[in-house]
């Protein structure tokens, strides 16, 4: 019989986001779900910064957009000199009525109290538009699930399970250093992949513990 535990379900809804991808340069293209690394500043945000944030810090996500588009954005570049050039109108991705659904396995009497009390405004990628938040404890079960919308490690399925992408993991404080993960997601979120090993929902949704996206993790400075 599978065992379980409890999780702390956090439901985010938004009606609109956008996550740069960094590969991209000149262009404003945005990934199809948010990464590790800005979900972590999300949860940061809400604990009053990454200080107050235990390093150790996992999380097993999903998410889906209903829709998307693009729009422009007055767009502040910068020089090689580090001066700013003139603002400029520029294209710019966007993912609309989205669902952002996080599993917390750790101090969940923490988190509950610092989702339902954030100590700075919750943001998902667009610093304009805020989030709603819905927090639920569940039971989870250490058995396998399907992918549905999971972001999940590239080492959990086979490749043929979803899109892969090359995303930020961590990055340091001061911005300058980055730890790169390999993920695969499904946008759709209909993959019937059963993931072998991760725990699961209620719903059979198949639950990946992330690798922390706190700031101690990114590479040193060489």
């Amino acid at each position: 019989m599978p065992t379980g535990r409890s999780a702390l379900e956090v439901t985010v809804t938004a009606p609109v986001v956008s996550f740069r991808n960094p590969l991209y340069s000149g262009v404003q293209v945005t990934l199809p779900c948010p990464s590790p690394a800005t979900v972590g500043g999300m949860l940061a945000a809400a604990a009053g910064g990454w200080g107050e944030v235990d390093p150790g810090l996992s999380f097993a996500m999903v998410f889906h957009a209903r829709g998307g588009g693009t729009d422009l954005e007055t767009y502040h570049p910068l020089e090689a000199t580090g001066k700013k050039a003139p603002p400029a109108p520029r294209s710019r991705d966007f993912l609309a009525d989205v669902m952002l659904r996080l599993w917390l396995f750790e101090d969940l009497e923490a988190w509950e109290r610092r989702l339902r009390r954030p100590r700075w405004p919750l943001r998902l990628g667009r610093s304009q538009d805020l989030v709603g938040i819905r927090l639920d404890t569940v039971a989870v079960r250490q058995s396998p699930g399907t992918l549905g919308g999971a972001l999940v490690p590239e080492s959990a399925t086979d490749p043929a399970a979803g899109t892969r992408l090359r995303m930020p993991a961590a990055t340091s404080t001061d911005r300058n250093r980055t730890r790169w993960g390999s993920y695969l997601f499904d946008p759709t979120g209909r993959s019937a992949r059963v993931i072998e090993g991760s725990w699961s929902t209620a719903q059979g949704q198949a639950l990946v513990p992330l690798a922390s996206p706190h700031p101690d993790t990114a590479p040193p400075s060489t």
